[in-house]
């Protein structure tokens, strides 16, 4: 029987060659009709046999669809016949109606693509902007949707001959690669100075000249997929300290690039599953144990165990390693914190003083987007900053939202997040916004998604943090309904979120800072929590922060914070000047800070587990303030020794209407114990992070007797800790329990914007 049906295709669908591949498949199956796409995706009508009808939409969500292609749903419903249709056609795109159509992110090139850069037979043969549906930019270039041409920056070439005759040759792999080009007709490379001044122009000399000055030592400045690079040769300590220098970056560890795994593996530790992620077409830096005898120069990543390498992932990259590159630093192309730099113009006024060199193009990016970092939690994959390869991927929700609604996202490693209908659009990584610059990118990154996805919302969301600078861009914006979220609770709802839950699940949230709903500093949280709704189940026992900003910078400030809750009126800074005088030599700021905590000047009462690790890092000596965030909590993980099973004692005690509290007094007094007898700092450390693990395991069976819950959520920034959340992931298992963490958003603050909004669409419902 002859039939007709009109199917609504939504998902990962545009510019990844799926409707050569539906056009392909009807084809086969001699079905006619047509296939175009729309603001939702991919719309298709088909007319022919019932069965064959029933088999292409079989092979539509099989092996025969592209590589990038995801579906999400495939709506069907029949309509009426057209007589004497023979033909099935790609029709032009259509751009009226609500954008739902999920954007593609930006992908590594592929096999294929470098196989012809290879050829010297090939008309693209050398061309550093070789692409096809399966492969090259895509956010970076988009302005609005539909992604065509026209809506892109590639706009500004016109496809020779041969280009425009793939883009309309239906079976080709390149039909409607909307960046299509070639070395006649698209975007072409040029070297300049420090100063702008064109030293080569010609496409190998350039490459040539470029791998030439990083083999002796020069520092270059790349453009990319979505923005600049700081190159050097990373095998080349004084190359790599000159940099540091010049960027002020002292002390960050630095990224790389290499174009194999075989010459990763002879500097890291690459396993099975780290080999497949790096393969993967996001191509994320993937953080790999060091091996000890590793030549990579050490200020490269100094103070952690792990370096961070990614593969090549653009034409040109590949074509610099050609020239005998090995490994390159490939760092953010900024000064310190600042955002991310993606014009060349900004790039020679800013970067001047720091590169030897410039590696320019002129394919404009309209979005800028940081490398992504992956490292493994329970050996699996889970992210730590989620940018470029993964955004703007949506995560989806069983239930459909009525109204818009913007989540404004946290102040540090900020990423905003945009709720329409099923979709929860979250951006890219958008940087600390205490940066004026960083603020001033988050605003106009903020109304660059929004247009582009066509989102007006009714409702925003943001943290309870009253200084927030996204609270109070949430507050300033008119005509809409403010939801204020607390911290921890949005880190919670970030799990519930990816796994699509609405809970009420064990949540256990750990990092440094979080405001909490009594005014507190609030860092180590134990909750029941949904969507709906959290209650405060337990917490780390408060202790006085002396300081404000200072304390999340100066280990001594909780240090002594610490030792004042633990020995009380008994403490007295002289009885510790051997422990003390290697963390802060100064005897007077030491008073100074004691008498702000005995009378309460510029103090406040803190939970923060992120502090503690601050202190104990600090105490076993591994360094005594943070020059960027974390610094000291990753430097004590690196030393944290394997094998210990050993923990010091705590205690779990109920206060306050029968509220749970984690008292680390105990495991203050033995660790000081164990440095002054001489112990060592990994054995210490290995300590400290067990005593963690088994305190909140107790507190989540505690909690599970009261509330009869199984499964736990784990979140904030502390869970970045791969040690502390391995043992304590095996604990919960050993113990019974279902324990979900996060994986497609980072556990840090840079995921806080996806639980806001997922809280957000839940509460609309009720209101």
């Amino acid at each position: 029987m002859v039939k007709r049906q009109r199917i609504l295709i939504s998902g990962r669908v545009q510019g990844v060659g799926f409707r050569p591949a539906v056009y392909s498949i009807a084809q086969k199956l001699g079905l006619t009709g047509f296939v175009y796409n729309d603001t939702k995706g991919v719309t298709i009508e088909l007319q022919g046999e019932d069965d064959k009808i029933g088999e292409f939409l079989m092979r539509l969500q099989s092996d025969d669809t592209p590589p990038l292609a995801k579906i999400k749903a495939c709506e069907t419903a029949d309509t009426a016949i057209i007589e004497g249709e023979e033909t099935f056609t790609i029709k032009e795109s259509k751009s009226q109606g609500t954008a739902l159509s999920e954007v593609t992110a930006d992908i590594a090139t592929c096999r294929d693509c470098l196989l012809e850069m290879d050829d010297a037979n090939d008309f693209r043969y050398s061309y550093p902007f070789i692409n096809c549906t399966n492969c090259g930019p895509r956010y970076s270039i988009v302005k609005t949707i539909p992604y065509d041409r026209s809506n892109t920056t590639m706009s500004a070439f016109t496809m020779c001959k041969k280009c425009s005759a793939q883009y309309k040759d239906i079976p080709n792999r390149r039909f409607h690669a909307q960046p299509i080009a070639c070395g006649a007709c698209g975007p072409k490379i040029w070297l300049t100075d420090s100063k702008g001044r064109t030293i080569k122009t010609e496409t190998d000399e350039v490459v040539a000249e470029t791998a030439r000055l990083l083999l002796s030592g020069k520092i270059v400045a790349i453009k990319g997929i979505g923005g600049f690079h700081i190159a050097v040769d990373a095998l080349n300590d004084k190359a790599v300290r000159r940099l540091r220098k010049r960027k002020r970056r002292d002390h960050k560890p630095f990224a790389m690039m290499s174009n194999s795994i075989e010459t990763i593996k002879q500097h890291a530790i690459v396993s099975k599953q780290a080999e497949q992620v790096l393969r993967i077409p996001q191509s994320p830096i993937v953080l790999l144990r060091k091996r000890k005898d590793a030549p990579i120069a050490p200020s490269v990543a100094e103070g952690v165990d792990t370096f961070g390498f990614m593969l090549c992932y653009a034409p040109l990259h590949y074509m610099l390693f050609a020239q005998g590159i090995e490994v390159l630093v490939m760092t953010s192309g900024n000064i310190s914190d600042e955002p991310l730099i993606y014009k060349n113009e900004q790039a020679l006024e800013r970067l001047g003083g720091i590169v030897d060199a410039f590696l320019m193009h002129d394919r404009e990016i309209y979005r800028q987007v940081d490398d992504s970092i992956v490292h493994f939690i329970n050996e699996e994959p889970v992210l730590l900053r989620r940018a470029r390869g993964y955004v703007p991927t949506p995560i989806f929700t069983e239930e459909s939202n009525s109204e818009d609604i913007f989540a404004a996202g946290g102040d540090l490693k900020n990423t905003f997040c945009f709720v329409k209908q099923n979709q929860l659009i979250c951006s890219e990584h958008t940087g600390d916004l205490e940066d004026a610059e960083v603020y001033h990118r988050y605003i106009n990154s903020i109304e660059h998604l929004r247009k582009l996805f066509e989102v007006e919302p009714k409702r925003i969301v943001c943290d309870l943090h009253p200084g927030y600078l996204s609270t109070q861009y949430a507050l300033s914006q008119p005509n809409v309904t403010v939801i204020q979220v607390q911290h921890h609770w949005a880190h919670i709802a970030s799990v519930l979120a990816e796994h699509n839950l609405a809970g009420p699940v064990i949540g256990i949230s750990c990092d440094g800072t979080g405001y909490g709903t009594d005014g507190a500093i609030w860092g180590c949280e134990c909750m029941i929590a949904s969507l709906e709704g959290f209650e405060r189940f337990g917490h780390l026992a408060y202790y006085d922060l002396a300081g404000a900003d200072k304390a999340s910078k100066e280990a001594i400030r909780p240090l002594l914070g610490l030792l004042k809750q633990t020995y009380g009126d008994s403490f007295k800074l002289g009885k510790f000047k051997w422990l003390l005088k290697r963390i802060e030599p100064d005897v007077t700021k030491q008073q100074i800070i004691l008498e702000q905590l005995e009378k309460k000047i510029n103090t406040v009462e803190t939970s923060s587990l992120g502090r503690v690790f601050d202190a104990v890092a600090a105490m076993v000596g591994v360094g005594t303030y943070n020059h960027f965030e974390a610094q000291l909590p990753m430097a004590l993980e690196a030393i944290a020794q394997s094998g210990i099973e050993e923990h010091y004692d705590f205690e779990l005690i109920r206060k306050d209407s029968e509220m749970l509290q984690i008292d680390l007094r105990q495991m203050i007094q033995q660790l000081i114990t164990d440095i002054r007898e001489g112990i060592s700092g990994d054995i210490i450390s290995a300590k400290f992070h067990n005593t963690l693990a088994a305190a909140l395991l107790e507190t989540a069976e505690e909690t599970r007797k009261k509330t009869k819950l199984e499964t736990v959520a784990l979140s904030g920034g502390v869970f970045c800790n791969r040690y502390l959340t391995n043992h304590l992931v095996k604990l919960l298992n050993k113990s019974s329990f279902c324990v979900l963490f996060n994986r497609d958003v980072p556990s840090n603050d840079g995921g806080i914007s996806l639980g806001q909004a997922a809280i957000a669409a839940k509460l609309g419902k009720k209101l």
